[in-house]
């Protein structure tokens, strides 16, 4: 007993054994510097863990989709094994696989919340470019009709677009910017649309005598504009 009950440190620690054995292990415990140093030690480790999930928690869809992959697990055989060194094998392998399991979604919401700061961080950058473009002196002004709005372009041909209570796209659609060059219209990016006033930055350059025209398309975009468009430019 006193050489088998070294093995029962990773079962005690994951409060895997049964009374007996908890009871044998606390005794041979309060003695055994090995064992306070081993259990220590994986205390430690799951200290971490929990420490390393801590923080933001993850969203709702995701937490849905890593339960969604669990129960499309097959069912495990669990095979009963006769002495305390080969059950201690499935315990550390329990360890592990807890482990996997939580590097796992740790690294999936990481690489989430990555990929929401960088679109954040993209959408920053566009609005500070289109309010410099409009807030520029020597940009032009060309009207939009019907309605209000208008076209400003800079000195370097970036343009944005102010428009005036546009409203918010319909459900499963998108507004969609497009420059429009002897005929042949050019995408020039998606936007929502918002209640209030947009100030879109234009993907492309706009030049002299051509039209930038707005019109509204399904989620995603088109290739080709849906006419008639919302508002169109006056030529630059």
């Amino acid at each position: 007993m006193e050489a088998g009950i070294h093995e029962l440190t990773a079962g005690y620690a994951l409060d895997a054994l049964d009374p007996d054995e908890r009871r044998a292990y606390e005794a041979h415990l309060a003695g055994c510097e090995r064992c306070q140093q081993e259990l220590a030690s994986f205390w430690e480790s799951t200290e971490a863990l929990a420490v390393a999930a801590s923080g933001p928690a993850p969203s709702p869809a995701l937490r849905e989709r890593i339960l969604a992959d669990v129960r499309t697990e097959p069912p495990q055989n669990v095979v009963p094994l006769e002495s305390r060194r080969r059950r201690t094998v499935p315990v550390l392998a329990a360890v592990a696989a807890v482990a996997a399991v939580v590097a796992l979604a740790l690294g999936t919401w990481a690489t989430s919340m990555s990929s929401d700061l960088d679109e954040t961080r993209d959408a920053l950058a566009r609005e500070r470019a289109a309010a410099a473009i409009v807030a520029d002196p020597t940009s032009r002004t060309v009207e939009m009709a019907p309605g209000a709005g208008r076209l400003v372009v800079g000195v370097d041909g970036q343009a944005a677009l102010v428009l005036p209570d546009l409203g918010e796209a319909p459900a499963g659609k998108t507004y969609q910017a497009w420059v429009i060059e002897d005929g042949n219209p050019i995408s020039a990016g998606t936007f929502p649309g918002e209640y209030g006033t947009d100030v879109v930055l234009l993907d492309g350059d706009v030049a002299e005598g051509e039209v930038v025209a707005v019109t509204l398309e399904k989620a995603g975009g088109a290739k080709t504009p849906s006419l008639p468009p919302v508002v169109e430019s006056d030529p630059v």
